[in-house]
């Protein structure tokens, strides 16, 4: 009985005491030391609710790795968007030189803006322009749609150019940039053909 193997269930001696050295413990009192013992131990953390999704740390490697995947989403919808914003502008102006041509006869350069050729040259241009546009937006050819829209904007910011520098050829500039960016991209997202 010396090694505690034998004892009854109650039993709370320790090796090598035999029965005068250990005391016996009613199973009642283990439950009550039991629940004394888990009141006084610091809390565990609460399990999630089924479904849920544990609740991670913010650490400095967790918020880089954050800023790193939003970095990556952006960077490969960046042209996407612009292509699309590109395209908006495009036919926003194009919509309006369709429909009121005489409004923009005076920026047709060399061609007195008075004649009919110089409506029948806005005309083409918000036929070209609209076209750009549905390419753009659409994704069709973007490269080559961007370039084609470069070489117009450029012709667009040189005629405006001619008067002085303005708020309007500031603004060009801006979208002769965004046509050029667009061009040198070689992918797009949401294209037909590439």
């Amino acid at each position: 009985m010396s090694d505690g193997a034998h004892q009854p269930a109650g039993w709370a001696g320790g090796r090598g005491r035999g029965f005068a050295g250990g005391r016996f413990r009613s199973p009642v009192g283990r439950r009550e030391e039991q629940a004394m013992s888990q009141a006084t131990a610091p809390a565990a953390p609460a399990e999630p609710a089924a479904g849920a999704a544990p609740a991670a740390p913010v650490s400095a490697a967790g918020a880089r790795g954050a800023a790193d995947r939003a970095g990556q989403i952006a960077a490969d919808w960046a042209p996407t968007a612009g292509r699309i914003l590109l395209g908006l502008v495009l036919a926003w102006f194009g919509y309006h030189e369709l429909m009121l041509p005489g409004e923009w006869t005076g920026y047709v350069p060399v061609i007195n803006e008075t004649s009919n050729l110089a409506i029948i040259a806005v005309l083409v241009h918000g036929w070209i322009l609209f076209v750009l546009a549905v390419a753009l937006v659409a994704g069709i050819a973007p490269r080559v749609s961007a370039a084609i829209a470069s070489v117009l904007m450029l012709e667009i910011v040189i005629s405006l150019s001619v008067s002085g520098l303005s708020d309007t050829s500031m603004r060009d500039v801006g979208v002769l940039g965004l046509a050029i960016c667009l061009t040198g991209c070689r992918t797009h997202r949401l294209t037909l053909r590439g």
